[in-house]
Formats: C-alpha cells, sequence, structure tokens
C-alpha cells in the first residue's frame, strides 16, 4: 500500500517551534565557542608582538586601545566566560542531573545573567586595578 505525500509527516522547522531558552543557548554556545577560536588568534597576535620588539607591541597596543579593539577583548571576554558556564551546565548533565524542563531553563538563564555579571565584574575590577 503507497503512502501519499499528504500522509507523511512535515519535519518540524523554525516556523513550527517558538524558540525556547535552552534553543537558544545551544546556539550561542556554539558561536562563543567559534568566537573563541578568533580571540585566540588576537592573543597569539599579542604573544607574537611582545616577542617581536617595542614596535610590534606598541602596534598591538594601538589597536586594542582604538574603540574596535576595545569590543573585540571584551567580546572576547563574554565569549570566553559564557562558553565556561556553558561548559559547567553540560557537565551537571553529564552526571545525569539537572533534565528537568524548569532545571534545565533556570539553568541557561543563570548562564545568560552569569555570563554577563561576570564580564562586566571582571572588567571594572581591571579598570579599577589599572
Amino acid at each position: 500500500m503507497a503512502v501519499s505525500k499528504a500522509d507523511q509527516p512535515l519535519s518540524p522547522h523554525l516556523q513550527i517551534y517558538r524558540p525556547l531558552v535552552n534553543m537558544v543557548m545551544s546556539i550561542i554556545h556554539r558561536m562563543t565557542g567559534a568566537a573563541l577560536y578568533f580571540g585566540t588568534i588576537m592573543m597569539g597576535w599579542w604573544l607574537i608582538a611582545l616577542a617581536s620588539g617595542p614596535e610590534a607591541y606598541a602596534a598591538f597596543q594601538g589597536f586594542i586601545a582604538s574603540l574596535i579593539g576595545r569590543l573585540l577583548l571584551f567580546g572576547f571576554t563574554w565569549a570566553l566566560v559564557h562558553h565556561m558556564l556553558g561548559g559547567i551546565r553540560h557537565f551537571v548533565w553529564d552526571t545525569g542531573r539537572g533534565f528537568e524542563l524548569a532545571t534545565v531553563d533556570r539553568m541557561s538563564w543563570a548562564t545568560i545573567i552569569g555570563s554577563v555579571v561576570a564580564t562586566l565584574a571582571i572588567w571594572v575590577i581591571a579598570y579599577s586595578v589599572r
């Protein structure tokens, strides 16, 4: 007996699902992982400039002190903290805990809020020590 096209189930997609916080967190976790790759390149530039002499280091310092450089550094800091907190969340799941939907949502919101608060705290402390 042949199944008609109308009887086949439709594959759900983004127009069917409404985005949940844990779905968004999965996407953001991947994006921060990619951002960390590019941030590591920036750290490599810093180390190479440090080892290459005063002129190279001054060029790096000039870039990092610019508005774009500081925004990139701030974004790298947030991506690092957010990815770390997401990793802790996944570690908790690896232990077999935290799979209740309410707990998943709480942990997702805690990751978002915690990463923003921790990033701001790092930058406030860094500027106050400087």
